[in-house]
Order: structure tokens, then sequence, then C-alpha cells
């Protein structure tokens, strides 16, 4: 048992340097592709709106071979192996098609991971103690989220002057994400998997009942839960300034960060179903916020409460998926609630970006508030509480 525990300690960590690696680099890359490299909008447009597809058809894949192989923790060693070799090698990179090619595979090293990731999770966890499993991971991931754009812009600053700061940056985001590597093959640990009546065959069993009740509700949630870019802008909108924005968003991240591992406990101890409830609640009267905001110091206030929603829905609704389906089939099951989620992004930002231009920008978050209610409603109706405790 204790080395259950560990393993769950491990990939937190994991989960933590990954994030920080890939948090370096993230908001240098459109400054690097337009004045470093020269690539034009559409160029960009391309490269990063590819990734979106690459990762999800990825999620389904590793999902469903780490459960064929019962070789989960190699597999998160390929994906992070990938991620961290493409973000270093970006340091070279002189041409458009170098990016693609780099970013095409950091975009598999992601879609790899995952869902093999949260099955190694799920597995690990001590009886009893699934949500806090989870929700121990989500604060170390955005911990990670939080500390990697701060080294950056303290490295932008030392290195100012410096005609290669970017690359720089590339190289030591490359090597932070290497870490990753050494957690995985020292500290991780996997415990073999008993064989399976269905042998390595995909059961379509998997989408019914239960799991495929619980993914139509989080894809209706996900309609209307749109990129935070539109958060940002209206940030933006009331007033209040650029230099500011990045303040309020890693101020909304501790507070995620904070909340994650105790909001995960406490769905251990009532129920998944009812923090994610509480979850969704909070997330449609902080959508109703930001579309009534009309003043800079609001917004402050709403991303901080905004916070509690991610922390008490992320990690859980994860914890929820691992007690609905069978162990063996837990990694083709993250594979395609990840990939479906991901997938679902690029309808929500349509509609939400067809309100915010056609109708109104507060329209595009009482949408949002709405398909939050919906979801709640669903979710009360179901019979998947008794899934939500050990």
């Amino acid at each position: 048992m204790k080395r259950n525990r560990n393993n769950v300690r491990t990939l937190g960590w994991v989960a933590f340097f990954g994030g920080f690696g890939q948090d370096m680099i993230q908001p240098i890359l459109p400054v690097f592709y337009s004045s470093v490299l020269g690539m034009s909008k559409e160029m960009i447009g391309l490269v990063e709106g590819s990734l979106t597809t690459i990762v999800s058809i990825f999620k389904i894949l590793s999902g469903f071979l780490s459960d064929k192989l019962k070789k989960r923790k190699a597999i998160v060693f390929i994906g992070y192996l990938l991620s961290a070799v493409s973000r270093f090698l970006f340091g070279f990179a002189s041409t458009a098609w170098q990016a693609f090619v780099l970013r095409f595979a950091d975009g598999i090293g992601k879609g790899i991971k995952d869902a093999p990731r949260d099955a190694l999770v799920a597995q690990s966890a001590k009886e009893g103690e699934m949500g806090f499993s989870f929700g121990y991971q989500r604060t170390l991931d955005t911990f990670g989220s939080v500390v990697g754009p701060l080294a950056t812009a303290g490295l932008l600053w030392l290195l100012a002057k410096n005609i290669m700061r970017y690359r720089i940056i590339f190289y030591i985001g490359g090597l932070i994400s290497a870490i990753t590597l050494l957690l995985i093959v020292f500290f991780v640990r996997e415990k073999s998997q008993p064989d399976s009546p269905q042998g390595s065959k995909f059961n379509w069993t998997l989408l019914k009942g239960k799991f495929l009740y619980f993914l139509i509700i989080m894809l209706i949630f996900t309609l209307g839960n749109s990129s935070d870019s539109y958060l940002i802008l209206r940030a933006q909108n009331v007033g209040v300034s650029v230099i500011a924005i990045p303040v309020v968003y890693a101020l909304f991240n501790l507070f995620y960060a904070l909340l994650s591992t105790p909001a995960g406990a406490l769905s251990d101890k009532i129920g998944r179903v009812k923090v994610m409830q509480a979850g969704w609640l909070i997330y449609a009267i902080a959508y109703v916020g930001f579309a009534l905001a009309n003043q800079a110091w609001q917004i402050w206030i709403i991303y901080i409460f905004y916070g509690f929603y991610y922390a008490t829905t992320e990690g859980i609704a994860k914890a929820l998926v691992a007690h609905i389906v069978p162990d063996n089939q837990r990694g083709t099951a993250y594979g395609f609630f990840n990939a479906s989620l991901g997938l679902m992004s690029l309808p929500a930002n349509l509609i939400a970006g067809f309100l915010w231009d056609k109708v109104a920008p507060a329209a595009t978050f009482y949408f949002g508030a709405a398909c939050a209610i919906i979801s709640l409603i669903l979710l009360s109706f179901s019979k998947l509480e008794r899934c939500a405790a050990d």
C-alpha cells in the first residue's frame, strides 16, 4: 500500500515538471513563430490548430493500447520523452516546417501520456482516496503551470539583451521536462494486471450504460465551456490592464492548485457527484458574474471564485470515471473521455465566438452558465451517485 501511495506522489511530481516545462515555452511560442521564424498568422494557426486533433486521436489510441498491452508506465514514458525532446529541439528550429514537425511530436507526446497516466493514478490510489489522489495530481500539475510562466518572465528579464533568449528558454524548458523521465523510470511502479476475459479486443460495452451517460453530460457541459481566452478578453473588455491580466490568471491558478487536493478529499467523503454539482453551480455563478461585470475589480474576485470550479471538477471527474469502468478498461475510457472533451472544444469556441460577435460578449457567458445548469440537473437524476464513493 505504501508503494501505491508513493506512486501517486511521484505521478503528481511528473505532472508538475511536465506542466512546468510546457508552460515555460507556451507563452513565448507565438512571438517566436512570428518574430524569429517569420511565420504568417495563417501558418501559426495551422500549426497550433492541428494540435487539438493530434492530441485527441492519440489519447484514444494510447488508452486502448495501454489496456491491450497492460504496459501503462512504458507508454507514459514514451509520451513524456517525445514532449521533452521536441521542446528542447525547438531551440534549434529555424524554419516553419521544423516548427510544425516539433509541435506535431509534442502533440503526439501529450496525447500518448494522458490516458495511461490517469489509469496509473487510479490503479495506485488507496481505497477511499481516489478523489484525493486525482486532486493531488491536479494540485501539482497546476503549480507547474504557475511556476512555468513566472520562470519564463524572469528569464526574459535576465536575457533581455540576448538575441538567443527564446532558444535558451526552449533548452531549459526541455531539460525541465526531461526530469519527468527520471521520475518515471526510477520511482513509478506498475503492478501486473490480470488477464481479461475480453482478451485484447475492444469492448464496446464501454460506450454504453453509466460511462456513456456521464460522457454525454460532460459533453453538454463542455459545449458551453469555451476557451479561457474569452475570460481574458472579457477582463480587457471591462478595463483590466494588459499588465495585470497575467497576475489575475496566476492568482486563479494558485487558488485552483491550493483547493484541488482538499476538494478531492472531500469527494472521497461525501461523493464525487455532490462535489461536481457544487463545482458546476460555482461555474454557472462565475459565468453570470463575467456576463454582468462592468468594473475591473470585479474580475479579480470572479477569477478567484472561478478557481473553485476547476478544483471541484477537473480531478474529481476522472476519479468518477475510475469507478464507472473496470480497471482493465480504464486506459481506453480515459482516452475516450479526454479526447471527446478536447474535440468538443472546437464547436464550443465557435459558438462562443459567434455569440460574442453577433449578439454580445455577455451572451457567451450566459450560454456557458445555461449549459452548466442543464448538466447539473442531468447529473442530479443520474444513478452515478453510488459510484461516487469507494
